[in-house]
């Protein structure tokens, strides 16, 4: 009786641990949402037109970004007066880089559109995740170059995760890590975010980029909210 009894108080207080880390992880997101300019002004957010810089080899070059929630994205990059482009939509995904050789756009990987059409959801997704269906777990703490950062880990409906550092002080988040398959291999790719700037309607974005797969930073110089985007952009020119 005393065993189970035993049994029963570790069951409860292990039962206890996971409400306030479930609880913690909550807290930790809400004064994210709260510190890029709240629930009310991101559910708003329909489009975004971004224009940006990536240096790289000693060249600045100009990338085009539009995406429409939910639905389309499209990349627009000017190299040597020669413009590519990469599309994302419900439907699939293409390449078009005519620099590096391409004289026909090229159908992305299945890997590819699966982990790009999580990117569609421009509001973000540890907006609302559970109604959308992913789950966050709490990881404590970590420094990330000398920032003391809540690390969440999200895992997606699809199964696939990824960990956010968020600064415990401007609740920003600095670093996202997932793991992509290229080529059918799994590898990490590591993001870091800065130089938040507001913007007209409220929210706060990164206006800085570097992957670690990429060593080319992405200055973003302009950014338009809610602009109409016709359709045609998205569609693949063969």
């Amino acid at each position: 009786m005393k065993t189970f009894k035993s049994l029963s108080l570790m069951l409860l207080a292990m039962t206890a641990s996971v409400s306030i880390f479930a609880q913690t992880a909550d807290e930790v997101i809400a004064k994210h949402i709260d510190a890029i300019g709240g629930k009310d002004n991101w559910k708003k957010v329909n489009s975004m037109k971004m224009e940006a810089t990536v240096t790289t080899q000693g060249m600045d070059i100009p990338v085009t970004i539009y995406q429409v929630h939910n639905k389309a994205q499209k990349q627009e990059i000017n190299v040597m007066n020669m413009t590519g482009y990469s599309i994302l939509t419900n439907d699939g995904g293409w390449n078009y880089m005519p620099f590096m050789g391409q004289t026909a756009p090229e159908p992305m990987t299945a890997d590819e559109v699966s982990a790009g059409k999580e990117g569609l959801d421009i509001q973000g997704e540890l907006l609302d995740y559970k109604d959308k269906g992913h789950s966050v777990q709490m990881l404590g703490k970590e420094d990330i170059e000398g920032t003391e950062c809540y690390k969440l880990k999200l895992t997606r409906k699809s199964g696939r995760e990824s960990t956010y550092f968020i600064d415990t002080k401007t609740n920003y988040i600095v670093r996202s890590a997932s793991k992509l398959k290229v080529n059918g291999q799994e590898v990490e790719q590591v993001m870091n975010l800065s130089n938040y700037q507001k913007l007209p309607g409220g929210i706060v974005v990164p206006m800085t980029m570097e992957n670690s797969g990429m060593p080319a930073p992405i200055n973003i110089s302009k950014v338009e909210v809610n602009p109409t985007i016709d359709n045609a952009i998205f569609e693949v020119k063969k």
